[in-house]
């Protein structure tokens, strides 16, 4: 599904557009020397895209704890054990919560080491959580730096491995890596090059602005004109922006910063010779200004307590509840839903946890609120998938069928339902495409390892008739296929379907 999010104003003020699923694929690089408006830019970014995907940020300064009032994130206090903060990373993709990391407080050591472990507890959570993300790491060069620094090896290599990573291995993860630098020379290059969007600010330094031009496609006249950009200016470049460089204005935020830009305050008035009196005039003894009490740091919340509040951490209600719906016209709109969803001809081919976020989101389009949990879809999925209507799902015989394929292992349903409706209509035996399909696969050899693994547990027994065409019996209904080619090939996405056509 195409979701476009605004975050400011392109050319002759036309809304400048992110699709923000062309951006879980494909990452994003914020560039811009200090000033440029980058965190400005990552904070519409993240309100934009709040209310359509999980968001995880890495935050140096603690700039963006503001999100957790406004957007429900739940703020994660960086001084805990690395072990702590992977747990959490893991707890968090499984229950689909909004974090902030605040590494505040920390040295750049220090800094370098949670973010590892939050990092590597997202990329090395589940498969079954492996839900599409955003991942926003502010000051990339702090974690991912070009060169050796005055941090430990030790803490550089775990910091640069976990970024490498997000930005290299996440996207079969769900985790889309944005990331923000001062400067991209101090920018470790193989983190640097898998983005594929750009959004490059102001800059001065000759060899940052040859990198930028490099990566938009500019010559080196061109990239002079980075060194003129204002503040909240950039140039956007990207399969998830724009097919060529255009330039592009930031909007409005709805949040704030807790730090901000220094302004200037009018000096004391007093006279010269005041002045010099308060400098070098002996005097009397000055009484000692009282020390302002400091309000002591409170300590963190302890490592139970956060993940007891993720577990109950629940989106924030919307304004208006959606009225009620008979079952039945609920179960129709579910089953539209499901449908639309699997329209997409890549649909067969995505991950259960991409096609369920999708799933998600159109069903809050249309005030569904959370129509299915994940289990729940997945067996519909595995319906959908083997093509059975929803008359034919209340048969009787259909019920068997059902019932059979509800103690299989998840990712065998899908497969005996496409079997049992071929061998209920007296169709040809699948071919392997099609059953590689129907398991969310392109590869024909996972489909014979699956038929082969299916026979081995005594689920079906598979014959070849003379002509070498596959017959497949299904020993607990008690029925048989036609014999069918296992080689023939799928049909083309724009033929009319098959097996996979709803009744």
């Amino acid at each position: 599904m195409q979701v476009g999010i605004e975050i400011g104003t392109g050319p002759g003020g036309a809304p400048a557009l992110v699709d923000l699923e062309e951006l879980l694929a494909t990452r994003l690089l914020v560039q811009g020397n200090s000033g440029s408006g980058k965190s400005h830019l990552l904070r519409r970014l993240l309100e934009q895209s709040a209310p359509h995907v999980q968001q995880a940020i890495v935050d140096p300064e603690g700039d963006f704890v503001t999100l957790a009032d406004r957007f429900g994130h739940v703020v994660v206090d960086a001084e805990r054990s690395g072990s702590d903060l992977q747990r959490i990373a893991a707890r968090m993709r499984q229950h689909r919560v909004s974090v902030v990391l605040n590494l505040e407080g920390l040295d750049a050591e220090q800094q370098m080491h949670a973010a590892a472990a939050f990092l590597g507890g997202m990329f090395e959570s589940e498969r079954d959580h492996w839900y599409p993300m955003l991942v926003v790491v502010d000051e990339a060069q702090l974690f991912a730096p070009a060169a050796a620094g005055e941090v430990s090896d030790e803490a550089r290599k775990a910091s640069l491995g976990a970024m490498t990573n997000l930005m290299c291995r996440g996207r079969k993860r769900g985790l889309a890596g944005v990331i923000a630098t001062q400067r991209l020379a101090k920018l470790a290059k193989n983190v640097a090059a898998e983005a594929s969007n750009f959004l490059m600010g102001r800059t001065f330094l000759d060899i940052d602005m040859a990198r930028a031009a490099d990566l938009l496609g500019m010559d080196r006249r061109q990239a002079e004109t980075f060194r003129d950009l204002a503040r909240g200016h950039f140039v956007a470049l990207g399969p998830a922006l724009s097919k060529r460089p255009v330039p592009v204005t930031i909007g409005r935020v709805e949040t704030s910063a807790r730090s901000s830009s220094p302004r200037l305050m009018p000096l004391p008035e007093q006279p010269v010779e005041a002045a010099r009196d308060l400098i070098f005039a002996p005097g009397e003894p000055e009484p000692l200004r009282p020390t302002p009490a400091r309000r002591p740091t409170p300590a963190p919340p302890a490592t139970v307590d956060v993940l007891a509040q993720l577990a109950r951490h629940r989106p924030a209600p919307a304004a208006e509840a959606p009225p009620e719906m008979p079952q039945q016209e609920r179960d129709a709109a579910i089953d539209a839903v499901m449908a639309d969803v699997l329209a997409d001809p890549d649909a067969a081919f995505r991950s259960i946890a991409v096609l369920y976020q999708d799933f998600i989101v159109r069903c809050r389009m249309r005030r569904l609120g959370e129509a299915l949990d994940l289990a729940a879809f997945r067996r519909r999925l595995a319906v959908a998938r083997a093509g059975v209507g929803a008359e034919r799902a209340a048969e009787p015989e259909w019920e068997r069928a059902a019932a059979v394929a509800a103690g299989l292992a998840e990712e065998l349903q899908g497969v005996f339902l496409l079997l049992a409706r071929a061998a209920q209509e007296g169709a040809p035996c699948p071919s392997d495409d099609d059953i590689a399909r129907a398991c969310g696969s392109r590869s024909p050899g996972r489909a014979r390892r699956l038929v082969a693994y299916m026979e081995s547990r005594g689920i079906l027994v598979c014959r070849t008739d003379f002509r070498g065409n596959r017959v497949i019996a299904l020993t607990e209904l008690g029925w048989e296929t036609a014999p069918g080619d296992p080689a023939r090939a799928a049909p083309p996405p724009d033929a009319p379907p098959d097996l996979f056509a709803a009744e």
